[in-house]
C-alpha cells in the first residue's frame, strides 16, 4: 500500500542499539554525577581520620590513606569541645521550631489559599518576601526584641527567632501544595457535617503530608545551618548549635583543627542524610505537587 513505512530487520536493531547507546549513557552521567556530589563528603570522611603528616603533605592523594588512620581527631571533637551539647541544642532548637513553623505557617497558608479574598495574593507576596530580607538588616533590631524578652546568650533566644526565617517560606511553599488538592473534597466534608477546620484536619491534611514532610525537613535544615543570628545572640559554650560552636572550638587564632572540623561536619551530615532517604520519595513528591499550580 503506498504511504505504507516500512521498517526492517537493520532499521529495529539500528533503533535497538541507539535505545541502548543513550540508557548507557544515561547511566554514566548518573554515576559520574552521584560520585562528583558525593566527592566532598568521601574527602571529608577520610581527612577526618588522617594524620597531621599525611593531610599536609602536598604529594599525598587526598583521597586515600596514605600513612595509619587515626581516632585522635575524634577524640579531641568529643573529649576537648562541647560537641554533644551542640548537637543537642540544635537538636531541640530545630524540633521546636519546626513545630512552631507548622503551627503558623499551616492556617496561614490554608487561609490564603482557600478563603477567596481580594488581598490573599498580594499577602502572599508579601510573606514572602519577608523571607528575602538579609539576616544581616534585621539582626540589629531582633537583638532588641531578644533583650527585651530577657533572652540574650540563651538558646531560647533562636526559638523564638527561626520561625521569623522558617514561617514566611513555608507558607509560601505550603501555598503552592494547596493550590494542588481541589476544594470539592473539602465542601463535601463539610456538606458531611465537618466544620472547615475538621475538614481541614481530616481531609487535606493527608493528602498534604508530602508538602508538609517537605517544609519540615526543610524548616530543620534551615535552622540547623543558620550562623548570623546564633553567632549575633548566643556567647557561652552551654548555648551554643553546631552551626557557631564548631567553627568557635576548632578555630583558635590562626590553628585550623581541619580534621575534626570534618569530622564534625560528617558526624552532622550523616544523619541529615538518612532523613533525606528515608521520606526521599515524600520529599520530591511534595516539592513537584507544589510546583504544578505553585
Amino acid at each position: 500500500m503506498a504511504g505504507t513505512l516500512v521498517v526492517t530487520e537493520a532499521d529495529r536493531r539500528r533503533y535497538a542499539w541507539r535505545h541502548r547507546a543513550a540508557r548507557a549513557t544515561l547511566y554514566v552521567i548518573a554515576v559520574l554525577s552521584a560520585l562528583f556530589a558525593a566527592g566532598p563528603f568521601v574527602w571529608a570522611a577520610i581527612t577526618a581520620f588522617k594524620q597531621d603528616s599525611d593531610l599536609y603533605r602536598r604529594r599525598n592523594n587526598p583521597f586515600v590513606f596514605n600513612e595509619t588512620p587515626t581516632l585522635d581527631h575524634l577524640r579531641l571533637l568529643f573529649a576537648r569541645t562541647a560537641f554533644a551539647t551542640f548537637a543537642w541544642n540544635t537538636l531541640w532548637v530545630g524540633l521546636l521550631v519546626v513545630l512552631i513553623t507548622l503551627v503558623l505557617a499551616l492556617p496561614a497558608a490554608y487561609s490564603l489559599a482557600r478563603l477567596d479574598r481580594p488581598w490573599a495574593g498580594r499577602m502572599g507576596i508579601a510573606i514572602f518576601f519577608v523571607y528575602l530580607v538579609p539576616p544581616t538588616l534585621l539582626f540589629l533590631s531582633l537583638s532588641r526584641l531578644v533583650v527585651a524578652l530577657g533572652l540574650q546568650d540563651s538558646t531560647w533566644s533562636l526559638v523564638v527567632i527561626y520561625p521569623t526565617i522558617t514561617v514566611p517560606v513555608s507558607v509560601w511553599l505550603l501555598l503552592g501544595f494547596l493550590k494542588t488538592i481541589p476544594k470539592d473534597i473539602e465542601e463535601q466534608a463539610m456538606v458531611d457535617g465537618y466544620s472547615r477546620v475538621g475538614a481541614m484536619v481530616r481531609v487535606v491534611v493527608p493528602l498534604l503530608l508530602p508538602g508538609l514532610v517537605a517544609v519540615v525537613v526543610f524548616a530543620f535544615t534551615l535552622t540547623a545551618s543558620e550562623f548570623i543570628y546564633a553567632l549575633a545572640f548566643i556567647s557561652p559554650t552551654s548555648e551554643k548549635v553546631i552551626s557557631t560552636g564548631v567553627p568557635t572550638e576548632l578555630v583558635r587564632g590562626d590553628v585550623f583543627f581541619w580534621q575534626s572540623l570534618q569530622a564534625a561536619a560528617v558526624l552532622v551530615a550523616v544523619p541529615i542524610a538518612v532523613v533525606f532517604t528515608l521520606f526521599l520519595d515524600r520529599f520530591v513528591a511534595g516539592f513537584t505537587q507544589g510546583a504544578v499550580k505553585g
